[in-house]
């Protein structure tokens, strides 16, 4: 139990940091509504669930030293890079202002089409981050002796998918509440263009990281 615990902390504690898939999650309750953004977290579970999958059944495209490693690296700068610059473009757009505005078949559609949304640009935001891919084969590696088994890979990928999806449902119901829109309603062009400045810069340190390593 206690090295459950240890694994399950190193896990916790990785996600509760700040990250795409944070400001992503963030951006949607604030636009959108946690409704909408629960899309995202979906999304964003499952592609962490499938980086545990294969980190626990040892695929080998997950190492860091691959050619398909860096190249999921560079693919996942350029779409922190199309985050970076949607966030920037349409900051202050407030969809549910607009939705307001709409009768009710047409507010179902468009909550529908903007979950669908959500879901997808949750799933590539996860699967894109070769962070996620570098972390879990790290936790992977720890599992040893009795907690090597199949028993206990289960358990700890059904934790982990899990925490992941709580945790993000969670940040999005917190901030997508009517209160805390209101109260962000003014500031909401401003974090938006935070946001996507935070990811340009990531990606550009991402980037750059790749670069010196291939010197």
């Amino acid at each position: 139990m206690e090295h459950f615990i240890i694994i399950a902390a190193a896990h916790f504690l990785a996600l509760i940091s700040p990250g795409p898939d944070f400001f992503l999650v963030t951006r949607s309750s604030l636009r959108d509504g946690w409704k909408v953004a629960s899309g995202a977290c979906i999304g964003i579970a499952l592609a962490n669930g499938v980086f545990i999958l294969g980190a626990f059944t040892g695929v080998g495209v997950l190492r860091a030293e691959t050619h398909l490693f860096v190249a999921l690296q560079m693919a996942g700068c350029l779409y922190l890079v199309y985050l970076g610059i949607l966030f920037i473009r349409h900051a202050g757009s407030n969809t549910m202002a607009s939705l307001s505005k709409t009768d009710d078949h047409g507010r179902a559609r468009h909550r529908f089409q903007a979950w669908g949304r959500a879901a997808a640009m949750g799933f590539l935001s996860g699967i894109l981050n070769p962070k996620n891919a570098i972390f879990y084969v790290s936790l992977a590696a720890m599992l040893t002796g009795p907690y090597a088994s199949t028993g206990w890979k289960i358990a700890y990928g059904v934790w982990m998918f899990s925490a992941v999806l709580i945790w993000d449902l969670l940040v999005a119901l917190m901030i997508g509440n009517r209160v805390v829109l209101q109260r962000f309603a003014r500031i909401l062009p401003w974090l938006e263009r935070a946001s996507g400045s935070l990811l340009l810069l990531l990606a550009g340190g991402v980037i750059m990281k790749i670069a010196l390593e291939s010197i």
